[in-house]
């Protein structure tokens, strides 16, 4: 585990010879670390160098998140955008850290983010498009209030999305994913929309449809 960067993190080398590798960036969800989405490295394409990042705020009595979540918050908002909006400027310099210290292709950054980490791949993606060529998010939906003020106005011709959820998720409804299509859609952004019959998580075909989706893309 690194400490110079903003994040901690662990990695995956490429497992072949490569000058300037595509990253992937994975960002788990509430509650979990940086061991959680990791476990998909080993699946990933081989040219990938993958890097999986620690949320910043440490909860009890273990586990970590991108930002606070209110349960008892009388007017239904449930997350803290301030928290949310610092993650996001986090893992916006900790994308620059990992051009400035890693073998990678700048021009080729990935992100893939579970329910929590989705959100922030939108917001960061959606607030700085110029660092980010494709975003797989899993269980997640946009955020409006943490991306970038005036992010409407951003070029996204070299952005592209594969959103997916569990149509029987309990925790992220449904209903809110799927707004992602036509709102990702009205920005003119590529983009793919997929559901599976899970819960809050990740079915195996889920996950062999985003390795091929992204294998064709890197």
């Amino acid at each position: 585990m690194t400490t110079e960067f903003s994040l901690q993190h662990i990695i995956r080398k490429p497992k072949i010879e490569i000058t300037k590798a595509p990253v992937l960036i994975l960002l788990h969800g509430y509650g979990s670390d940086e061991n959680d989405l990791f476990s998909f490295a080993e699946e990933l394409p081989e040219e990938l160098f993958v890097i999986s990042a620690k949320a910043p705020y440490t909860m009890q009595p273990y586990g970590n998140a991108w930002y606070a979540i209110h349960w008892d918050n009388n007017d239904g908002k449930f997350s803290d955008d301030v928290q949310a909006i610092a993650s996001r400027e986090t893992i916006r310099d900790f994308i620059d850290e990992i051009i400035e210290k890693y073998p990678v292709d700048s021009k080729n950054i990935n992100l893939l983010g579970f329910s929590q980490g989705s959100i922030l791949s939108y917001a960061v993606a959606l607030s700085y498009p110029e660092k980010i060529k494709n975003v797989i998010a899993l269980s997640g939906y946009v955020n409006q209030g943490i991306i970038k003020k005036g992010f409407e106005n951003n070029d996204f011709s070299n952005l592209k999305f594969y959103c997916s959820h569990g149509s029987a998720d309990q925790v992220i409804p449904v209903d809110w994913a799927r707004k992602t299509k036509p709102f990702l859609d009205q920005l003119g952004i590529q983009n793919s929309y997929s559901e599976f019959p899970v819960g809050h998580g990740v079915a195996p075909q889920n996950f062999f449809e985003l390795r091929q989706w992204l294998m064709k893309r890197l």
